[in-house]
């Protein structure tokens, strides 16, 4: 197994270029790791294990050590080559639990036993578990895992849809009532965190109505799994009777849901409106964004942040060298929004929630900022770096880690505890008014305003949330429109890419994309024409067009 030795030193801005409450101080621990990282863990000896986020046969998990204690990583190793057929997968866990390294990707949790004093396990991988659904992979099917003090993992199944309609993401279209998915699904299921070769059906069905989950922690404090639920998307494009650009970029919330043997949290029926902090009925289920109808029989969050943040990892602080009020608290790293156009994308932070007595004690704050070095975010591309997972070390040390470029880094407290309190948090409480996190103004902050026609009409209707307002994409999520075969190519195969969809990994350009492109079968003949034509002749394209001919000749053969 080769190893790699990092000796090079970039000079660094204070803090790394991370915002921090009074006291605290950022380092780099590696500048990139080729393969981006996503969650990341450390054991007692200050060994730090990171889930790739690209698996090829070079490995699926990096191994970082920092040898001479000045907070860099002086030694990488790469092991773990679970996929060797393919060089991607979606991974969305990496825990250490009794004595275990366990991770996943996104149908399967594995397991390295560790060994102290070495950097690479020497057993074999185990499987504890396989999602073995016929279906495959779908949208929300990430497997985070989290462990009680019982000896059961949790994991969630997410739903294969964005609110059980049938076709799935179309305008209009209500939902499937009762919803068949919520069977399987939507939920968070309980395994023998000891037990190899388990199936979902090996498990006990712990939680329901749980849409997508990235972020889920176990609280010891309280003896509770708690979790930062996905919320749904697609309000103004799926019902734009119904919702403005603004209310579908706020809402719904992520809900910080308490899950409890039982609860169930109303996906797909109901969502929680943090503006009016209330639980309505879906628009697929005849909601209007103010009835309540059916949502009163659901458990409501313990809180309610804004939309699309897109929370990707929650860790609870148990240890004693951190100031006293982040004793028991919520950190929640927010990796940012990919669909609030028109308006500027946002989070793109590290949140904290104090806790006392198993509540929130206090309003969210934040805690470190200034991943994405720019503001405002006009598309996601834009951001330099985005939060994604976080861990604790031996010495109380935390560690970030960012999806971009793989960065990591790690933040020490070296202020005064007794006397940390609101002086030292002022200047972080000001980054609320940047536009990358508070309440974007209806007028002032749309970046999309104005007149458009035609083909620029669809596409700033339909496309832009995911593919964005320069067509750039989302690293991973939603390709980019320029210089791409799929576009510029066969017109047959991109018509039918509207008109069916598409599910399962991409690749692009030699990147892989995971996000599930919808149908849009629902729009006109002449509507798909002009806004694939659109899409031709703009970002940097020089194709021919696409007639209403051409659509409608695809649609027949369909």
């Amino acid at each position: 197994m080769p190893v790699f030795t990092l000796v090079e030193c970039v000079e660094q801005p204070p803090n790394a270029g991370l915002f921090l409450p009074d006291g605290f101080k950022a380092v780099v621990v590696v500048d990139s790791v080729e393969e981006k990282v996503r969650h990341i863990a450390v054991t007692d000896d200050g060994i730090l294990y990171g889930k790739l986020r690209n698996s090829s046969e070079k490995g699926g998990i990096v191994v970082l050590q920092d040898k001479n204690n000045d907070g860099r990583a002086d030694v990488m190793e790469k092991f773990g080559a679970y996929r060797k057929l393919q060089k991607w997968s979606y991974s969305t866990a990496m825990r250490i639990y009794n004595g275990y390294l366990y991770f996943s990707s996104e149908l399967v949790v594995y397991r390295y036993k560790l060994k102290p004093g070495t950097l690479i396990p020497e057993g074999e991988m185990e499987i504890v578990m396989t999602d073995d659904h016929e279906h495959g992979k779908h949208e929300h099917i990430g497997k985070p895992i989290a462990f009680d003090n019982k000896g059961y993992m949790y994991v969630p199944f997410g739903a294969p849809s964005n609110a059980c309609q049938n076709p799935k993401r179309t305008s209009g279209a209500p939902g499937i009532d009762p919803c068949p998915q919520l069977e399987d699904h939507a939920g968070v299921w309980r395994f023998d965190a000891n037990k190899l070769g388990q199936t979902q059906k090996d498990g006990y069905k712990y939680a329901s109505g749980i849409r997508s989950v990235v972020a889920m922690d176990w609280n010891s404090e309280d003896e509770n799994l708690y979790i930062v639920m996905h919320g749904r998307d697609d309000l103004l494009r799926l019902f734009p009777n119904i919702y403005s650009g603004w209310e579908s970029a706020l809402l719904p919330s992520e809900e910080f849901i308490r899950v409890t043997e039982g609860s169930n949290f109303g996906w797909p029926y109901c969502y929680y409106d943090q503006m009016q902090e209330k639980k309505v009925l879906a628009p697929e289920y005849g909601g209007d964004g103010n009835i309540i109808g059916r949502c009163q029989e659901f458990d409501d969050p313990i809180m309610g942040f804004p939309g699309h943040w897109a929370p990707n990892d929650l860790v609870f602080y148990d240890g004693d060298k951190l100031p006293e009020r982040y004793k028991n608290g919520a950190f929640i790293a927010f990796h940012g929004s990919t669909n609030r156009a028109p308006y500027p994308q946002s989070g793109y932070f590290v949140g904290f929630v104090p806790f006392k007595d198993g509540k929130p004690s206090g309003d969210w704050e934040i805690f470190a900022d200034g991943f994405a070095v720019v503001d405002p975010i006009v598309s996601v591309k834009d951001a330099h770096y985005r939060p994604m997972g976080i861990a604790f070390g031996p010495d109380d040390s935390m560690y970030i880690s960012d999806s971009v470029k793989g960065t990591i880094w790690k933040i020490i407290f070296e202020g005064n505890k007794g006397k940390f309190g609101q002086e030292q948090l002022a200047e972080m409480e000001k980054r609320k008014l940047l536009s990358h996190i508070r309440t974007p103004d209806v007028n002032k902050d749309n970046l999309l305003a104005g007149e458009f026609t035609g083909g620029e009409k669809v596409y700033y209707t339909y496309c832009s949330t995911c593919h964005q307002k320069d067509g750039q994409g989302a690293t991973g999520r939603f390709p980019p429109l320029n210089g791409t075969d799929w576009v510029v190519g066969d017109k047959e195969r991109l018509i039918n890419v509207i008109l069916k969809g598409m599910e399962g990994s991409i690749e692009v350009n030699g990147e892989v994309y995971n996000g599930v492109m919808p149908q849009h079968s629902f729009l006109s003949d002449e509507e798909v024409a002009d806004v694939l034509t659109y899409i031709r002749t703009n970002f940097g394209n020089d194709a021919g067009e696409i007639s209403k001919e051409d659509v409608k000749k695809a649609r027949i053969s369909l």
